[in-house]
C-alpha cells in the first residue's frame, strides 16, 4: 500500500467519524467477509482482489452508505488470509459467519470457492466468487455468484491466435494448483483437436519458487512453438523473463489468472511476452466505465488497476444495491435474488466491463475482449469477433 494511499484512507476515516463528509454517516454497519491470498506466492493476486473491494466501499460509505428503508449501513470488510488454501478458506468463512456474521464472503479462487460450497447454503450467506472455472455455477448452488467470465471462453481464440502465428508445438510450464489443472485439462484437448501437438509438459509450483530455470529448461528442450503458462502474475513474469533468457523466440498463452501488464513489469517489458494472448489490461480497455476506475485508481495508487482489481470494486458497489433492492442486509437468498434487479442499478463508473446480465445459475455476463501482443504493444480484440473468423 502507498504512502498516500495510507494517508487519503486515515483522512476519509477521521472525516467519516468527524462527521465532515456530505453525505449522511452510516449509523450502522454491515460486515462483509474475504478470504483470499495475502501471503505466499500470490499475495498480490489476493491482494488485487481486496483492494477492489475496499475502493468501492470507501466510496459507499463516503456517500452514506448502504441505505436499507432509510436505514444507513456502513460497510466494513473482515478479510482473512487463507493463503490460497481450500482447508484455510473453509476455517476463514465459518468464522466470518460465526464470529462476524458475515451475509456475503468474497473468494478469489476456485479451491476457496468449493471449499465455501460445503456449507454456505446450510449457514446462510452468499458466495461471491472471483474465478472464471464454469462447474462452480454448474453445482446448483444457489447462494452463488460467479464473477469473471468462464476461463472456457478463451481457449478457442488462445488457440487460434497463437497456433496462427507461431506454430503448432505446445509446451505446458504453467502452475499445479487447481485453477490451473482445470485451464490445463480444457486447454490441451483443444490444442489438440485444432491440430496441434503437446511436446512438453511440465507444471511447475508458482507458489513456492521464484527460480524456474531448471523447470523451463526441461520444456524448452523439446523446442515448442508456443508456451502454456499462467498463475499469479509475479511468478508468471518470471517463467516468461526466464524463458526469454534461455533463448525462447515464440508465443505465450498466458491463462487468466495472470495479467498481461503485470506479468510484463517482471519478465523485463511488453517486448518480453511478444505475442503472448491474455485478458485485456484494463488501462486498454474502451468500455466507458474502465476509463472511469482508471482514473479513480491512479488518484490513490502507483502503477495501473488490473481485472481482479476492477471487477471487485463492480461486484462490492453490485452487493450493495442488491442489499439496497432487497430490503436487506442480512438476508442472502433476498440479496442474491435482487441481483438481476440491482446490476441496472450500478453506475456506469462503477461497471468497468460493462457487465449487464446474470444467469439463472450465478454467471455474470460480458462481452468478452481479449489481449495480444504484436510489435511490443497491446492489440484488443473481441471474442466473438474472432470466433466469427
Amino acid at each position: 500500500m502507498t504512502f498516500k494511499k495510507t494517508v487519503r484512507r486515515a483522512a476519509v476515516a477521521t472525516a467519516l467519524a468527524m462527521g465532515m463528509v456530505g453525505a449522511v454517516q452510516a449509523a450502522e454497519k454491515v460486515n462483509i467477509g474475504f478470504t483470499g491470498p495475502l501471503s505466499g506466492g500470490a499475495a498480490l493476486y489476493g491482494e488485487n482482489t481486496l483492494e477492489g473491494l475496499r475502493m468501492a466501499a470507501e466510496e459507499i460509505n463516503a456517500g452514506g452508505g448502504v441505505d436499507v428503508d432509510g436505514t444507513q449501513y456502513e460497510i466494513n470488510i473482515v478479510s482473512l488470509d487463507d493463503m490460497y488454501s481450500p482447508s484455510r478458506a473453509a476455517v476463514n468463512g465459518k468464522r466470518l459467519v460465526q464470529q462476524y456474521s458475515t451475509p456475503i464472503v468474497f473468494t478469489p479462487h476456485s479451491g476457496g470457492t468449493f471449499a465455501l460450497q460445503a456449507f454456505n447454503e446450510r449457514d446462510g450467506f452468499l458466495v461471491m466468487s472471483y474465478t472464471s472455472i464454469p462447474s462452480v455455477t454448474e453445482k446448483g448452488n444457489e447462494l452463488t455468484v460467479k464473477i469473471p467470465p468462464n476461463f472456457t471462453d478463451y481457449v478457442k481464440p488462445f488457440t487460434k491466435l497463437t497456433m496462427d502465428r507461431y506454430g503448432k508445438k505446445l509446451g505446458v510450464a504453467n502452475a499445479t494448483h487447481d485453477y490451473a489443472k482445470y485451464w490445463t485439462k480444457a486447454f490441451v484437448p483443444a490444442w489438440e483437436a485444432a491440430g496441434g501437438e503437446v511436446v512438453a509438459s511440465n507444471p511447475m509450483d508458482y507458489n513456492k519458487s521464484a527460480d524456474f530455470y531448471t523447470g523451463v529448461s526441461k520444456v524448452l528442450a523439446a523446442d515448442p512453438d508456443v508456451l502454456f503458462v499462467g498463475g499469479a502474475s509475479e511468478p508468471t513474469g518470471l517463467v516468461v523473463r526466464q524463458a526469454r533468457e534461455l533463448g525462447f523466440e515464440g508465443g505465450f498463452v498466458i491463462m487468466d489468472q495472470a495479467k498481461i501488464d503485470e506479468v510484463a513489469k517482471v519478465a523485463g517489458g511488453m517486448e518480453a511476452v511478444e505475442g503472448g494472448v491474455g485478458v485485456t489490461p484494463l488501462v486498454y480497455s474502451d468500455n466507458p466505465g474502465a476509463a472511469d476506475f482508471v482514473e479513480l485508481y491512479e488518484k490513490d495508487h502507483d502503477g495501473v488497476p488490473t481485472s481482479e482489481t476492477a471487477y471487485n470494486y463492480f461486484a462490492m458497489h453490485l452487493v450493495a444495491k442488491a442489499m439496497e433492492e432487497a430490503g436487506s442486509v442480512e438476508d442472502a437468498k433476498a440479496i442474491r435474488a435482487a441481483i438481476p434487479a440491482a446490476l441496472g442499478n450500478v453506475a456506469t463508473e462503477h461497471n468497468p466491463y460493462e457487465v449487464k446480465d446474470i444467469s439463472d445459475s450465478g454467471n455474470l455476463a460480458v462481452d468478452v475482449e481479449i489481449a495480444e501482443v504484436m510489435d511490443g504493444k497491446v492489440e484488443l480484440r473481441k471474442i466473438s469477433e474472432i470466433d466469427a473468423e
